[in-house]
């Protein structure tokens, strides 16, 4: 199709600014570290025009650190690939592990190390000019992840124009602005690739659930627009009834408790069948103490809330059993047990979920799906809470990768000594680098108090865990969260 030179320019990244400094020789590791040294000894005792200046040049740093930072993704890959290949690695496999390293090494979750070495590699490879930009500190990291988002359904070469196109203008942008032109240009360039992306975005419709702040939890549904829209309209249109008969409730709080009503099929939202993993104290529980609880993946909860919550579900006679888990002095971990096993299964493996929360790789949030072998069986692992660890899907398939290790250095406390340091698993990478995983605390406001008082606990009353209402639905999806 004919494209308008006015629309899609050259677009060539602006210029340095004037005074921009010139020094001698690259930037190295050393040089780096050193700044990291210096930068919190900035100078902040200078005139409010400085600060400014100041506020604006840090800003400029994160940005540019970001477009290195791509560059020695984009570097680091390669060369794994390289030694991947000459280590015999088949070529569907290679690149296994290098996004988990990447994530190690930024401390965050090995899904953002996916999205970051897929935008550095587009960056670097097939956008110069936002590439220029981020490494000149001109914009953001978002702004850039925004322009690589919205082309991604185009060829390279049409991405390239679009990226050329944004160019002159990108700096001066706000966020909203950056995706509408982009979205703008994308359509113009090729509508069958939009058209092609909106067919595919139809198969990933899912609903998800994730903690939220008092107790609450954020339940989402990506959804086709028309049916978002039907859904919406449809538990608007029950706010009006009840207005009619004079529900006091607020708006949302009808739409809520509609949505549950209709999703759950009971007739009040209160009334919904529920299975609750809940640890805590046994004197919390019978309101001798306010030490909070713990929900599965280590979300908080108050002893008073605690409390309503198993007398409202005794009143509406759910069964109720109660489970003993000892834990050390302080309540930071559970005791351990072992299985002759192969698998972990059974309360093993609930063992293993209600001490590790959440996905044991540093700065990985995800939730268990995998209670794995930290030695693996093949190599003579044991089958026990001490070998054992909860991994992500992703986690799980890093660390099979070729050149990363893992081993136990603390087996965590047991009954018959319950004062040792909790559970810990040292990952090594194939480049050598080690990375710590400690348990953690199962009641971190009793470690808290210990830690603030100095003194060393005697052998406390077990946890109790409160399972109920035989019907695994909130365990679940709080493990999805």
């Amino acid at each position: 199709m004919a494209r308008d030179p006015k629309l899609f320019g050259a677009g060539t990244p602006a210029a340095a600014a004037p005074g921009s400094l010139t020094t001698v020789g690259r930037l190295t590791t050393a040089d780096l570290a050193a700044f990291l040294q210096r930068l919190p000894t900035l100078d902040t005792a200078v005139t409010d025009v400085e600060r400014i200046d100041q506020l604006g040049l840090l800003e400029s740093i994160k940005h540019a650190c970001a477009g290195a930072q791509a560059s020695v993704a984009v570097a680091f890959d390669a060369s794994q690939r390289e030694a991947q290949a000459a280590a015999g690695v088949p070529a569907r496999q290679r690149g296994m592990g290098v996004a988990a390293q990447i994530a190690l090494a930024r401390r965050e979750s090995p899904s953002r190390g996916s999205r970051h070495l897929g935008l550095a590699r587009a960056l670097v490879h097939e956008m110069p000019h936002t590439m220029g930009h981020l490494a000149a500190g001109r914009v953001s990291e978002w702004r850039a992840t925004i322009v690589g988002r919205e082309t991604a359904c185009l060829s390279v070469e049409d991405r390239a124009v679009v990226d050329a196109a944004l160019a002159e203008d990108l700096p001066t942008l706000g966020d909203r602005q950056v995706e509408s032109r982009a979205k703008a240009l994308v359509a113009q360039l090729d509508a069958s690739a939009v058209a092609r992306r909106a067919t595919r975005a139809r198969a990933d419709r899912r609903v998800s659930l994730r903690p939220a702040p008092d107790t609450m939890t954020y339940l989402t549904a990506l959804l086709p627009v028309e049916q978002g829209v039907a859904v919406y309209a449809a538990l608007k249109g029950v706010v009006g009834t009840a207005r009619a008969q004079g529900d006091p409730r607020g708006d949302g709080q009808v739409m809520a408790d509609t949505l549950v009503e209709r999703v759950s099929g009971q007739s009040a939202a209160e009334a919904v069948p529920l299975e609750i993993t809940l640890v805590m104290p046994a004197d919390s529980l019978l309101g001798g103490a306010d030490e909070p609880g713990m929900l599965p993946g280590g979300h908080p909860v108050p002893s008073a809330f605690a409390r309503r919550l198993v007398a409202a579900c005794d009143d509406a006679g759910a069964a109720l059993a109660l489970r003993r888990l000892f834990t050390s002095p302080d309540g930071s971990q559970l005791v351990a047990m072992d299985s002759r096993r192969r698998t972990f299964d059974g309360q093993l493996r609930r063992f293993i979920t209600l001490r590790d929360q959440s996905c044991r790789t540093p700065w990985c949030d995800a939730p268990i799906r995998h209670t794995d072998h930290v030695t693996p069986d093949r190599a003579g692992g044991a089958t026990s809470s001490a070998n054992g660890q909860g991994l992500c899907e992703a986690c799980n398939q890093a660390k099979e990768s070729p050149g990363w290790t893992s081993r136990t250095t603390a087996s965590g406390p047991r009954i018959t000594w319950p004062g040792v340091p909790p559970h810990r698993v040292r990952v090594s990478t194939p480049t050598g680098h080690t990375y710590d995983s400690t348990a953690p605390p199962l009641l971190p406001s009793r470690r808290l108090r210990i830690r603030a008082s100095g003194t060393e606990p005697r052998w406390r009353a077990p946890m109790i865990t409160l399972p109920w209402a035989d019907r695994a639905v909130l365990p679940r999806l709080l493990n999805t969260a």
